[in-house]
């Protein structure tokens, strides 16, 4: 089906770096789609018992491959255990700018601005340390729930998740080793994964993008500390989005610009800009297996670090020596882990970062810190959905593997038959991996996967 691109958008681009018109309009009128996936590095699996065929490996990413057909990722249990997440395989180059510029053995303090849905927080979840911290924020208050269910279908314990505008960063100057945004932005790089995207598109819209990215950049960027790292991304080819960005960032905020090495092999198109040579990179179809994006990467030269002031009582607790005997049956021993507890809820978050969470919470509104344990009734933990999702619970628990049928009626909490199995709490795996927590009594198993997330087609 013929694509027509809005009026004055193809104009637009001739100035954009490596554009090439004839070949650009011809991937568009195709009708091939792309389809990627990037794999949990801590939720191995056979690759076998994926509901689809990998097919090449994305070249700049370490877990992400090309499908050779988009399945229904709804109808996979290994979707729902954060086996994997469905990127796009342009954003996944992420993880080359912050190998290069990141120290990534020693332990950071990660902001990534514009999260959800989750696909960037996940991948820079995937490369820091077990000690770093990541800041995954959305300032659309709906999309933070999607947000944190990706955040807690991934696993990971070292992840907050807020809900703050930009300007609300300032209350932590200097704070942030490495700053991720992700601007909201015209979207032309996604003209042929989604081609409503086209009836959004104007150059007035082109303008207000940039000059909400201006003040999305110049909001946060005082919370990135002296030789941190920034990283900008957009999902456009415009130069107003894009390198002329990058100007404004190093002639207004201090910063340098930080060339990335890239493989000939990959067909991106390196720019650098005429007024302040500022390094980028661009991603086009026409060249490359992946949709439209762009991405630089600068070092803040000057400003002050973070001095951490807390006052008043603080909202979380550490938990009491008589609850750790307790979490020690649900939780694998680990020196890293700490617990506290948040309400009534207690949590579990990298110990050398515990002390963060208060310092955020002066500053910001929290979503969900760490990993949810369970609240303890009478001594007894009642486990959270979280707790199966992650990849820190004891692995002498007892859990059931269940086959395909049983899996997906169990995502769609609904009643389920179990082999026969001892009373309690069960964690029901499908190919090794959980997918959440029964609790089986003598007469009936009691189905505990999250109201909200389940599957609501038959």
């Amino acid at each position: 089906m013929s694509k027509t691109f809005p009026s004055g958008f193809l104009t637009s681009l001739k100035a954009a770096p490596g554009f090439t018109e004839e070949a650009f309009i011809d991937v568009h009128q195709r009708e091939e789609q792309i389809t990627s996936v990037r794999l949990n590095p801590f939720k191995p699996l056979d690759v076998n018992d994926l509901a689809f065929k990998l097919s090449d490996q994305i070249p700049w990413s370490s877990n992400g491959y090309y499908l050779e057909s988009r399945p229904s990722f709804t109808a996979d249990p290994l979707f729902h255990a954060g086996a994997y997440y469905v990127q796009e395989a342009s954003s996944m180059f992420l993880e080359q700018v912050i190998r290069q510029t990141c120290k990534l053995q020693e332990p950071l303090k990660v902001l990534d601005l514009c999260a959800a849905p989750g696909g960037k927080s996940t991948l820079i979840q995937s490369l820091i340390s077990e000690e770093s911290m990541l800041v995954s924020n959305e300032v659309i208050k709906p999309r933070v729930n999607i947000l944190a269910e990706n955040i807690s279908k991934w696993g990971a314990a070292n992840v907050v998740v807020s809900n703050n505008d930009p300007r609300d960063f300032a209350r932590l100057p200097g704070y942030f080793d490495l700053i991720v945004v992700d601007a909201p932005c015209s979207g032309s790089g996604l003209f042929r994964k989604d081609p409503e995207a086209m009836e959004e598109w104007s150059l007035s819209n082109v303008s207000l993008c940039s000059q909400r990215q201006q003040r999305i950049l110049f909001d946060v960027i005082p919370s990135l500390k002296p030789g941190g790292i920034l990283i900008y991304s957009t999902c456009s080819y415009a130069v107003e989005e894009d390198e002329q960005i990058c100007d404004i960032i190093l002639a207004e905020q201090g910063m340098e610009s930080i060339p990335i090495e890239t493989d000939a092999a990959w067909y991106i198109v390196e720019t650098v800009s005429e007024k302040k040579g500022t390094h980028g990179y661009r991603f086009y179809p026409d060249k490359l297996k992946g949709e439209g994006f762009f991405i630089a990467a600068f070092r803040k030269q000057d400003g002050s670090v973070y001095k951490q002031q807390l006052k008043g009582k603080q909202s979380i607790q550490p938990v009491h020596k008589s609850v750790l005997p307790i979490l020690r049956l649900w939780v694998e021993d680990s020196t890293v882990n700490g617990y506290f507890q948040w309400q009534q809820e207690l949590r579990l978050f990298p110990a050398a970062m515990m002390a963060e969470i208060p310092v955020l919470q002066t500053a910001l509104y929290l979503r969900k810190a760490g990993i949810q344990l369970g609240e303890l009734v009478r001594q007894e933990l009642i486990p959270a959905h979280e707790l199966a999702m992650s990849y820190v619970f004891n692995k002498t628990l007892n859990f059931i593997d269940v086959d395909i049928e049983t899996a997906l009626n169990y995502l769609r909490r609904q009643d389920i038959t179990l082999p026969a199995s001892k009373a309690g709490w069960a964690l029901i795996k499908f190919k090794g991996l959980a997918l959440g927590w029964v609790k089986i009594l003598p007469n009936r198993v009691n189905n505990y996967y999250p109201k909200d997330w389940r599957i609501l087609n038959k």
